[in-house]
C-alpha cells in the first residue's frame, strides 16, 4: 500500500515538475527586452524576476552617480554646507562640459540634486572634491561600498562616470539601487523634475531638468531614477516604478537608441500585468548580437563620446 502512495505521489510530483518547467519556459518565451544587460526585482525581494546577462561587467556610464550619492550620504557631511566649484586637477576621461563657474559655490544638497536628475559632471565632481580625505578618498570608499553591498562585479575609477572604466553588472546596479532608497533624499533629488539650482560669489541661477521622461508621468510613479550614456556603455536606465502598488526595480544597462530604455521600462511594465512584453525591433537585437560578439572578444571597440 506504502508503495502504491508512493508512486503516485512520485507521478504527481514529476507532473507538477514538467508543467512549472513548461510555465517557467513560457514566461521566458514572453519576455523580450532590447536592452544587451538587464535585471528586474521587487525592491522587498532578494530574488530576480528577470535577468539578462545579469552579472555581466559593463561600462555604467552617469549610473555612476547613484553610488556618488550614496557615498556622499553615508558620509554624514552637513547637505547645507556651501561647496566651491574647484578647477579640475586631472582631465576629464571624456567630455566634461558644464554651465557651472569655475569658482562659484552651491550647496552640498543642490550639488547632489543637480547631480543626480541631471547628471551635471562637474557637480558630481565637486561633491568628491569636498570630501573628508579630498577625490581620491572618495574613489576609494566609492569601492569599499560596493564590496560591502557585495557588488561583486563592479569597480569604480570616477565620480561622474565618464571614464568607460567604471563597470558594474545589471544585479549589482540592483543592490545599489536597493541601498540608495535608504536614504529619501536620493530618491527626492533624482526624480525632481525642474529645479533651479542658485549658485552665489558670483550670484546666478541655472535651471535643470530631469533625464528621464518617465518622471515626468505621473503614471509610473517613481520614486528613484538614474539615466546614463557613454558610446561604450550605451543607453543605460536603474528605477525604482511601482507597477499594481507593488516597488519594481528595473535595470538596462547598453540599449540601443534613445528611447530604448523606455521602451524596455514598458515591456517589463507590460510584462508585469499582461505576461507579455512585446516584441522588439530587428535594429535592437542585431545591436544585441554586435555587442555579445564584442563582450565574448572582451573588446567594446568604440569611440567614446560623452
Amino acid at each position: 500500500m506504502y508503495r502504491k502512495y508512493a508512486i503516485a505521489a512520485a507521478l504527481c510530483w514529476l507532473a507538477f515538475s514538467t508543467s512549472a518547467v513548461a510555465a517557467g519556459d513560457e514566461a521566458a518565451d514572453n519576455f523580450h527586452l532590447a536592452s544587451v544587460n538587464a535585471a528586474v526585482a521587487y525592491v522587498d525581494s532578494e530574488t530576480l524576476l528577470q535577468d539578462k546577462n545579469a552579472d555581466r561587467p559593463v561600462p555604467i556610464a552617469s549610473l555612476t552617480k547613484l553610488m556618488t550619492a550614496l557615498v556622499v550620504m553615508d558620509s554624514g557631511e552637513p547637505l547645507n554646507e556651501w561647496l566651491e566649484v574647484l578647477p579640475r586637477h586631472k582631465d576629464a576621461p571624456n567630455n566634461a562640459y558644464s554651465r557651472i563657474r569655475i569658482g562659484s559655490e552651491l550647496r552640498r544638497s543642490d550639488m547632489l540634486r543637480i547631480a543626480l536628475m541631471s547628471s551635471e559632471n562637474l557637480a558630481a565632481y565637486t561633491l568628491a572634491r569636498h570630501h573628508p580625505g579630498g577625490y581620491d578618498a572618495f574613489v576609494a570608499d566609492m569601492n569599499k561600498t560596493a564590496l560591502a553591498l557585495g557588488m561583486t562585479n563592479s569597480v569604480f575609477f570616477d565620480p561622474t562616470g565618464l571614464s568607460e572604466r567604471n563597470v558594474a553588472s545589471a544585479s549589482d546596479i540592483v543592490k545599489l539601487v536597493r541601498a540608495s532608497i535608504k536614504h529619501p533624499q536620493i530618491g527626492d533629488y533624482s526624480t525632481t523634475r525642474y529645479y533651479s539650482a542658485r549658485f552665489r560669489q558670483p550670484r546666478y541661477s541655472l535651471s535643470y531638468g530631469n533625464t528621464n521622461a518617465l518622471v515626468h508621468r505621473d503614471s509610473w510613479g517613481v520614486g528613484l531614477s538614474k539615466t546614463g550614456y557613454l558610446t561604450e556603455a550605451g543607453r543605460c536606465l536603474a528605477m525604482i516604478s511601482k507597477v499594481e502598488g507593488k516597488e519594481v526595480i528595473t535595470v538596462f544597462l547598453d540599449s540601443f537608441g534613445t528611447r530604448s530604455p523606455i521602451g524596455d521600462a514598458g515591456r517589463v511594465k507590460r510584462w508585469l500585468t499582461t505576461g507579455e512584453s512585446g516584441k522588439v525591433a530587428g535594429a535592437a537585437k542585431r545591436y544585441e548580437q554586435q555587442k555579445n560578439a564584442q563582450y565574448a572578444t572582451g573588446s567594446n571597440g568604440m569611440q567614446t563620446t560623452n
